[in-house]
């Protein structure tokens, strides 16, 4: 089976790869072919908040909608882009906030 991928920093990266993922930490101004790349080895694609947030809002869209390879947002080490709040969306979806 193959392993999932994770897509962010360095250090991160290096946790990442311990716990048995392949990664990808992209140069700036990659991320979007490393996503690319990443969707199309891996049935789990992780992707940090901070490069997420450096890729285009509809590819990351549609990575997200996409119901093979599931792709994720996960927390950054630095914290510097937040993670989406799937729950408060989901909420608000459903009226049951105001």
């Amino acid at each position: 089976m193959p392993a999932p991928v994770y897509i962010g920093d360095e250090v991160s990266a290096a946790g990442y790869r311990l716990a048995g993922a392949r990664v990808t930490v992209p140069e700036p101004g990659g991320e979007s072919a490393a996503l690319a790349a990443a969707r199309e080895q891996a049935p789990l694609v992780l992707v940090s908040a901070a490069v997420a947030a450096r890729i285009a809002g509809r590819e990351m869209r549609a990575a997200l909608a996409a119901l093979a390879p599931l792709t994720v947002i996960v927390p950054d080490l630095r914290g510097e882009a937040a993670v989406p709040d799937v729950a408060a969306r989901l909420r608000r979806q459903l009226g049951l906030e105001g």
